[in-house]
């Protein structure tokens, strides 16, 4: 497999406008999820950028960016773009998406979605989940849950469903996290076919890839990571990140 990772960010996010550039700590949001995802070692980096202010701090801070039009509708859209530009000839058979909302995720998260892929054939897209944080995630529809049915060993399992709804029973309750690892063939698959009626129903467009047959596969993480969608998500982050610079003083 040949990897590339690609982050979609744009200015014009509706909960959270220009937070791709927001500071914290004093490095722009957008950087640190760069940084994190070179740390992951999983292949070449590239932000595919919506507009010019980012590209610009992304090549500020010596990393890679691409400019793609603005006006795309969705992240996937921005990295199938930006994929043209870097790889017309596909070279990378595997596009890593990682959203650029999350400043602290774990290296480690980012890789899983690669080796998932690798260790699993039948598997189509891979993406990550995270135990619930509390019993309150059970109810929460901002929650997207997980239905997997999940390996003997307990740390991958295939997908089953996608939801908002509440969860009953004694198994444990996945957390979403939104990071996914596509062989290339499922991503052009994906973006070429409409939303399904399943999306339009739970307003997740996972479960468009489901309703087209693909095989969607999960690693199990230890915590699922900040992500940063609300001016609150933002004062957080900034608090975690003092937080941690002081105790790394």
């Amino acid at each position: 497999m040949n990897p590339i990772v690609l982050i979609p960010a744009r200015m014009a996010a509706t909960r959270l406008p220009g937070k791709p550039l927001a500071e914290i700590g004093g490095i722009p949001m957008i950087v640190r999820v760069l940084r994190q995802a070179e740390a992951a070692g999983a292949g070449p980096v590239c932000v595919a950028a919506g507009d010019k202010a980012i590209v610009a701090a992304v090549q500020a801070a010596g990393g890679r960016a691409v400019l793609t039009d603005p006006d795309l509708p969705s992240g996937s859209d921005r990295i199938l773009a930006a994929l043209a530009e870097l790889d017309p000839g596909g070279a990378h058979d595997v596009v890593v998406n990682l959203q650029g909302d999350m400043p602290f995720v774990d290296p480690g998260v980012v890789g899983a979605c690669a080796g998932l892929l690798a260790a699993q054939p039948a598997c189509d897209i891979a993406t990550v989940v995270a135990p619930e944080q509390s019993p309150a995630d059970r109810t929460n529809p901002d929650v997207v849950k997980a239905v997997l049915a999940l390996e003997p060993h307990g740390r991958t399992g295939r997908a089953l469903y996608f939801t908002r709804s509440t969860l009953y029973g004694e198994a444990p309750v996945w957390r979403h996290v939104g990071v996914y690892g596509y062989r290339r063939e499922a991503l052009a698959r994906f973006n070429a076919a409409p939303p399904s009626p399943l999306e339009r129903r739970e307003k997740l467009e996972q479960l468009r890839a489901l309703e087209l047959g693909l095989s969607i596969w999960a690693a199990v993480a230890d915590a699922a990571p900040i992500s940063v969608d609300t001016p609150a998500d933002l004062e957080a982050a900034r608090a975690f990140a003092q937080h941690r610079q002081g105790t790394a003083a």
